[in-house]
């Protein structure tokens, strides 16, 4: 969620941009830029910190040029310096960008074979020289743009600007939002690129966001939007509100939609704070506040989803750093007066960080001589100032009462706390370690993927709103996604569902298997996928509405007995869950929409719960 924003003006630029990442901060950032063309040649100044720091730089060399890009960065590859700052350019193109390229390196070795220069640490720069190998091989600049978007693996946004082409900004979406601006009345032909509506709310109230895969090219006489197939297409301009600037929908009816649609990007913002990309290792930003080498056991605490993320833990922490865990509901776990060691480590999960229950935990684990280690996602809350130390999800605000993105990013920082303390117990080793990293670089890239099941979830939504029962199966760390997916349909819907261990199915649940309700069994290709068909067998045989979450092959196993089949792509198995919990929340709030409920302050919930 670092800040983006683009201008096509008529005068000096440089100042709007400074003041549009102002409206950026909110998001978080540890260093700024900005680039304009001054007589046709690109020029950057960045600085380090805050944006006051940008501001006394450009007070001291000023930035002229009509046409211009800015950033606010959280640092992801490549310490916090000038040099890592965005944007980043070659001679011929600066870029600036949200997300993750995944293959970067591989870009970055072709292209440096090819005479290449590279002067950062970041993955953002091969953008930029790729797109300038393309112009070198003879191509205009928006089909240099064209030619390169393929070639670039993960999720991100970008927006672009090229030497000597004053009147034309280029940008970007695949799994990152960025909205298109058109200025009207004195601003009439300027145009925007954003991060969100909130930057361009100076400039214009007139936005068309772009879709999944889609470029576009600005100058001032047109906005061209072209598809991820390279095919020209119209995007809806929309009329956004003075008052909605603040909490703003973009294209999306709810905020749960909108924030289900955020989590490529956020999720890939919470690993890069944990995981240093370059190396392939987990590189923690703070010191633990126990020895792990001598850690016996870990407590985790915590109420709804907080607690379903607290059980998918639990199988990466025993997995990988061989340390049993006891996972506890917040609520109880005071009250059972549970022995525990001093100087041992207990995690607390809570969105807001002010979840009555989870305090009350913090403070008895305090008590009986427990550090602390809070994962919460409002860093000022009571919950953080009150632990030993915080791990922060960088989920950014989340206005939808059922946990989406605060969940998945919970999810990220537990994978990366167990490698870490894996690789501190001697559990895993190098190798192992960079394989784990690299599957969970590749996260935020296919739960872009993972979001174009929404058509195919849509129609199944239209009968599973028809029920009064859903059961959820699942083995392995697919057990608390079929909790998880459960909880999400009660909590929106008011459809009861239940969610099972698959294995659990024949000692009691097989009992209410029937033709009418719905089975959802949660399927990725794993260590358990062999028991985990044979539980889908047992429903089949007995006439159940068999639906199934999995990858192509298994769907295609199961086409004719599945009523409905949730297609996935691919993915590492140790980390499936962050994927296949994009099906679940849609499944939930498809379904919702439909029976015309509020999915977005469902009846009697709170997002915040600051009463036992």
């Amino acid at each position: 969620m670092c800040g983006i924003v683009g201008i096509l003006g008529r005068g000096a630029v440089a100042g709007s941009l400074v003041d549009a990442l102002r409206r950026l901060e909110y998001r978080g950032y540890d260093s700024a830029g900005i680039a304009t063309l001054e007589a046709g040649h690109l020029t950057r100044r960045r600085a380090s910190g805050k944006l006051r720091n940008l501001e006394l730089r450009l007070a001291q060399e000023p930035l002229g040029g009509a046409v211009g890009i800015g950033h606010t960065r959280w640092a992801t590859h490549g310490k916090a310096t000038e040099n890592n700052a965005h944007p980043h350019a070659s001679a011929k193109v600066a870029v600036v960008h949200n997300g993750i390229i995944e293959n970067f390196r591989q870009l970055r070795d072709e292209l440096r074979a090819k005479g290449h220069i590279f002067s950062s640490d970041t993955d953002s720069e091969v953008i930029a020289h790729l797109v300038t190998q393309g112009l070198n091989e003879g191509f205009a600049p928006v089909d240099a743009v064209a030619a390169s978007l393929p070639r670039l693996k993960g999720a991100f946004a970008f927006a672009m600007i090229f030497e000597g082409e004053e009147n034309l900004l280029v940008g970007a979406s695949k799994g990152a939002p960025l909205a298109v601006g058109f200025g009207e009345g004195e601003r009439s032909g300027e145009m925007f690129l954003g991060s969100d509506a909130l930057a361009l709310a100076p400039f214009t109230d007139t936005i068309a966001y772009l879709e999944d895969g889609d470029f576009v090219a600005l100058t001032h006489e047109a906005a061209s939007f072209k598809d991820a197939a390279g095919l020209p297409v119209e995007r809806r301009r929309i009329k956004t509100p003075a008052s909605a600037f603040l909490i703003d929908k973009g294209n999306h009816r709810h905020f749960m939609a909108k924030e289900i649609y955020e989590q490529p990007e956020v999720v890939g913002r919470t690993l890069a704070h944990y995981l240093d990309m370059s190396a392939g290792r987990v590189a923690l930003p703070f010191d633990l506040p126990v020895d792990a080498a001598r850690l016996s056991r870990l407590t985790i605490c915590g109420c709804g989803t907080a607690y379903i993320a607290g059980l998918m833990a639990k199988y990466w922490f025993e997995r990988f750093a061989l340390l049993p865990v006891d996972v506890e509901i917040a609520s109880e776990f005071r009250y059972r007066d549970p022995p525990l060691d001093a100087g041992g480590l207990t995690i607390l999960v809570s969105q807001s960080g002010e979840t009555a229950d989870t305090l009350a935990a913090l403070r008895c684990a305090k008590a009986k001589g427990q550090k602390v280690l809070s994962i919460v996602n409002v860093a000022s809350s009571t919950m953080a100032r009150e632990s030993d130390v915080v791990a922060p999800t960088l989920a950014g605000p989340e206005i939808g009462v059922a946990s989406t993105k605060a969940f998945t990013c919970q999810l990220a920082v537990f994978a990366a706390l167990a490698l870490a303390i894996g690789r501190a117990r001697g559990a895993i080793d190098g190798e192992t370690e960079a394989r784990l990293v690299s599957d969970l670089m590749a996260i935020p890239g296919l739960m872009a993927q993972a979001l174009k099941c929404e058509s195919a979830v849509e129609a199944l939504a239209r009968d599973i709103a028809k029920v009064r029962d859903v059961l959820y199966l699942g083995r392995g760390t697919s057990y608390p996604l079929a909790l998880e997916g459960a909880l999400k349909l009660k909590e929106i819907s008011y459809i009861h569902a239940e969610g099972y261990a698959a294995g659990e199915l024949k000692h009691g649940p097989i009992a209410l298997v029937d033709g009418d309700m719905p089975v959802i069994v949660i399927a990725p290709t794993d260590a358990v996928i062999e028991k985990t068909v044979s539980n889908m067998q047992e429903v089949a045989a007995r006439g159940g509405r068999l639906i199934l979450i999995g990858d192509e092959a298994l769907s295609h196993d199961f086409a004719g007995e599945a009523a409905a089949s949730i297609v996935m792509p691919n993915v590492a198995p140790d980390f499936a869950a962050l994927i296949y919990a994009v099906p679940i929340q849609l499944i939930a709030y498809h379904t919702a929409v439909v029976m015309g409920k509020d999915a977005d302050q469902p009846r009697n919930l709170a997002k915040s719960v600051t009463v036992e």
